[in-house]
């Protein structure tokens, strides 16, 4: 703000070239400038609409609002807003998912045991999540050919993949897109992405008869994967979080959430020598496409209906 070189009692915007007051006081008479509180104002009684008092408290409203706007700190660059969706160089999309609270697992009069206690988790920051599971071009476009032997096509789910080739997969990917910026999602943000939002056995509700609108599984695939992106996807953007591949994600295999993280982070530590896969393949049942239930599985195998989708940091 700059002082007044006329009136000392006058303090106005950096980037206005005069004194709005003084110039106020000229065309009215009267000082107007707020007192030591800057709530209070002297103002003069009024005068009938259209005469100096209105256009006076226009022009202190707007100088009110310029000088407002002049003293918001300017003294760096503006933090950019994370875009919604993004998309790399091999062509993979992602959708923004924002941070968040929710409940994971599932009552043990709903699920299995290994789906409780139902725990709250803080997702403290957003992130991207593959908007669909990785294809077979995709996995060839960074390792050079696709592993895949029972399913042929571009846009099929890569498959027949170990959580081990997944591992070799990334770390090429973030050398070519240059940075640790890919990893396997954690089994809670894996769940609170599919969730987005909802408490409910699918995140469509508890009607599994809607199921087939938004999944590939054993009822409705043909004993096969198909391409990504062809059901409806969950209300956050995110396509085949149930059916057509087993997603593997991040963490060790537990046999209930005893003792789980509440932060969103991977549960690396204790358990059995298994990974944990989420979401059911092709070949799964309705009841096994919930949003709650987990598998686990040798980080060496490879089965026809394992695939993955990956996050990227935000």
């Amino acid at each position: 703000m700059k002082k007044c070189n006329v009136n000392g009692n006058h303090f106005y915007s950096n980037h206005l070239n005069h004194c709005p007051w003084c110039k106020i006081r000229k065309d009215t008479g009267k000082d107007w400038f707020p007192d030591s509180t800057g709530i209070q104002m002297r103002m003069p009684a009024p005068t009938p609409i259209g005469g100096k008092w209105f256009i006076g408290v226009i022009i202190i409203l707007a100088v009110l609002a310029l000088g407002w706007y002049g003293t918001q700190d300017s003294s760096g660059p503006a933090i950019p807003t994370p875009q919604k969706t993004f998309t790399n160089s091999i062509g993979m999309d992602f959708v923004l998912i924002p941070a968040g609270e929710f409940d994971m697992g599932s009552p043990i009069q709903a699920g299995p045991t290994e789906e409780s206690p139902v725990h709250h988790v803080k997702i403290s920051n957003a992130f991207y999540m593959g908007k669909y599971e990785v294809t077979q071009k995709q996995w060839r476009d960074v390792m050079g050919s696709s592993p895949s032997t029972s399913f042929k096509g571009d846009n099929l789910p890569v498959e027949t993949v170990s959580w081990n080739d997944i591992q070799n997969f990334i770390t090429k990917l973030n050398e070519k897109e240059g940075g640790r910026k890919y990893r396997l999602p954690t089994e809670a943000e894996w769940e609170y992405a599919v969730r987005a939002g909802t408490t409910t056995r699918y995140f469509f509700g508890d009607d599994e008869s809607m199921l087939g609108d938004y999944a590939w599984y054993e009822a409705n695939s043909g004993s096969k994967t198909n391409n990504v992106g062809q059901k409806k996807p969950n209300p956050w953007g995110l396509y085949d979080m149930y059916g057509n591949v087993w997603e593997w994600v991040q963490d060790n295999w537990h046999d209930n959430y005893i003792g789980a993280p509440t932060d969103g982070s991977s549960w690396d530590s204790g358990g059995g020598p298994g990974r944990v896969e989420r979401g059911m393949g092709w070949d799964g049942s309705a009841w096994g496409c919930r949003s709650a239930l987990r598998y686990s599985n040798d980080p060496g195998v490879r089965y026809a209906s394992d695939g993955f989708r990956l996050l990227r940091t935000s």
